[in-house]
């Protein structure tokens, strides 16, 4: 696959960044009471100073989270929104997923890992251009065919896509996190 071909790293980077259940609960903490310096992130979710620290970090280095400097404290709060970018069009998803009630936390992440590896964005954008049988998508992305049953696999085991008699579907997506990804992921 050449460099060209590649889709754009932003969503399945930060989905990495978001695959990860400490992360999550530290978006779940700042979307429920809003912006926390390090020290109140750890504390709260009974975390490492470091842990807490790469885990905003990561965050905000993915647009996820802003920070300011508050006197000799650096507090992380939500994006607000003021951009379109894929970060933001995540942050406003995960703000409407987040205050639902139920943990919501597994789902995030299940959700998250379907888009982990380029391969994958891959896939799902060629299906939902109309590649629908193994053969097209195989054609469309280049992919081995070890490693895109692998991706078809995942994707539908996280419910983006749907298989019957062979023919492959993307699936509408009723979670606003999902249709979140599902958008981003098809350019």
């Amino acid at each position: 696959m050449s460099a060209a071909s590649l889709p754009p790293p932003t969503l399945w980077r930060t989905c990495r960044v978001l695959a990860n259940r400490t992360r999550l609960d530290i978006l779940a903490l700042l979307a429920r009471d809003g912006a926390q310096n390090v020290s109140s992130v750890a504390r709260h979710l009974k975390l490492s100073l470091p842990t807490a620290s790469q885990s905003l970090r990561a965050l905000e280095a993915r647009g996820l989270l802003t920070c300011r400097r508050v006197s000799r404290r650096v507090e992380y709060g939500l994006t607000e929104g003021r951009r379109q970018g894929s970060a933001d069009q995540i942050v406003a998803a995960l703000r409407r997923v987040l205050d639902r009630r139920g943990d919501r936390i597994e789902r995030i992440f299940k959700l998250a890992t379907a888009f982990t590896h380029p391969r994958r964005v891959e896939v799902f954008r060629a299906i939902a251009k109309g590649a629908d049988s193994f053969a097209k998508i195989h054609a469309a992305t280049r992919i081995s065919v070890p490693a895109l049953q692998r991706q078809l696999e995942k994707l539908e085991a996280r419910g983006f896509i749907a298989s019957t008699r062979g023919a492959y579907a993307v699936q509408t997506q009723a979670d606003p996190f999902a249709r979140a990804l599902a958008r981003l992921a098809t350019g």
